[in-house]
């Protein structure tokens, strides 16, 4: 059995700890402060089997939608999301009425968008690099948190509003292709 290598992030408000593989194949450890490091080596010894497995998932499987360049290519695709966002948040606000705060893009990894509590709005400028439908998908998904900050069916009821095919989209964004 080959020894497992992960990133051990500790947080005193986490409960459980948590093995998550990032896109990248890195494996990495959340845990609380007070886990001792004895007890999370073994529970990552006792899931060295999945980790491999995911591991290899992901070398086999390419990312959909996923873009490496410059700096200044970066600049221009956040200024080309934030333009995109703001519009079609202005759109699809027709059919729902509701209200944010401000709408901010940024450079996340594991997210398309997310929507606080305070009503901000966030995006990963990779939207500017999606098919539009794509893009309406999840400016819709998080204008619907602004309602309801969950995934209940009162959620995906909102979202089904303007996104009736909003599972096969869901579909198509995780792994690029359509149901």
């Amino acid at each position: 059995m080959s020894t497992i290598t992960y990133t051990l992030r500790t947080f005193a408000r986490a409960k459980h700890v948590r093995i998550r593989i990032e896109p990248d194949g890195a494996c990495v450890v959340t845990a609380p402060k007070r886990a001792s490091r004895a007890v999370i080596d073994k529970l990552v010894a006792s899931k060295a089997d999945w980790i491999a497995n995911a591991q290899r998932s992901l070398k086999a499987k390419p990312r959909p939608y996923s873009w490496r360049g410059t700096a200044a290519e970066l600049k221009t695709f956040k200024s080309s999301a934030l333009r995109l966002a703001q519009d079609r948040l202005k759109y699809f606000n027709q059919f729902y009425g509701f209200v944010w705060k401000d709408v901010v893009i940024r450079n996340q990894r594991t997210r398309w968008g997310s929507c606080s509590s305070t009503g901000r709005l966030s995006f990963t400028y990779k939207i500017s690099l999606l098919p539009s439908h794509l893009a309406d998908y999840i400016i819709v998904h998080e204008l619907c948190h602004l309602k309801e900050m969950n995934h209940s069916k009162r959620f995906w009821a909102l979202v089904a509003q303007t996104q009736p095919e909003y599972r096969a989209l869901k579909h198509e964004l995780q792994y690029g292709t359509k149901r």
